[in-house]
């Protein structure tokens, strides 16, 4: 049966945390109980949810700022969770998977995932990692209200930063908030390289090496939608936005 607690917090002083909800969709009451109890002393407040039909309820019915969400659940899967949700409102999503298989990371966040931890994982990596992932969209958010003039075009790519689009060959291309920003960083320094690090520290505020897979799945998903040939892979260091002539 799955269980719902609602965090109290009663401290007089605001933490980085306070106010956000998180919604925690997991079947293993163990990682749910460390997660909401690590999420809570930030200041977070949290719901869990322990199937896909009630975590699609109760996101609909909570409105949460963001959502840990694992692959694998009762009901219906953590893919389905999430399309649904972002169907009805969007929403930031980190998705847990106990596999560590590319694929699954790639069709997480073609379904909008914006990042993803492989089990077991650290219960301080976890919270640093929801706070960058909040950070993020409140930056995408104060970027909207007061958006760059313009639109670069680069070759038969076009990124329009007042409306957060990207087009391909005219045709609209659906980018991930993550996504775009990615992109975004790239595109400031066309053929220039920038490692991994670089990426994972202006992308995703987050320094530490060990989130450098985030980069390359996150890389291969964008190429799929805006064409392999426009990111050129410098081994043993990192990627470049390449502007291909027609």
């Amino acid at each position: 049966m799955e269980q719902t607690h609602t965090s109290h917090n009663g401290s007089a002083t605001a933490t980085p945390g306070a106010q956000r909800r998180v919604l925690v969709v997991e079947d293993d009451a163990t990682i749910v109980d460390a997660i909401a109890t690590r999420l809570r002393a930030e200041g977070f407040l949290v719901q869990t949810a322990g199937d896909g039909p009630a975590a699609v309820d109760t996101a609909e019915a909570w409105q949460p700022d963001l959502l840990i969400l694992d692959i694998m659940l009762p009901g219906f899967d953590g893919l389905e969770v999430c399309r649904r949700v972002q169907a009805a409102r969007p929403v930031p999503v980190m998705m847990l998977t106990a596999r560590d298989d590319e694929t699954d990371m790639l069709v997480g966040l073609g379904v909008g995932a914006d990042d993803y931890m492989t089990k077991p994982f650290s219960m301080r990596e976890l919270a640093a990692r929801v706070h960058v992932l909040l950070r993020r969209v409140e930056r995408a958010a104060l970027a909207a209200a007061t958006p760059r003039s313009g639109i670069l075009r680069l070759g038969e790519l076009e990124i329009d930063h007042a409306q957060r689009r990207v087009r391909v060959r005219s045709e609209d291309v659906h980018l991930t908030p993550t996504e775009f920003d990615l992109l975004v960083c790239l595109a400031n320094t066309p053929r220039a390289v920038l490692s991994r690090e670089q990426l994972l520290a202006e992308v995703w505020d987050w320094a530490d090496a060990s989130g450098t897979r985030t980069v390359d799945s996150h890389i291969k998903a964008l190429r799929r939608k805006i064409g392999a040939e426009r990111i050129r892979t410098v081994h043993g260091v990192g990627y470049a936005l390449e502007t291909p002539t027609p």
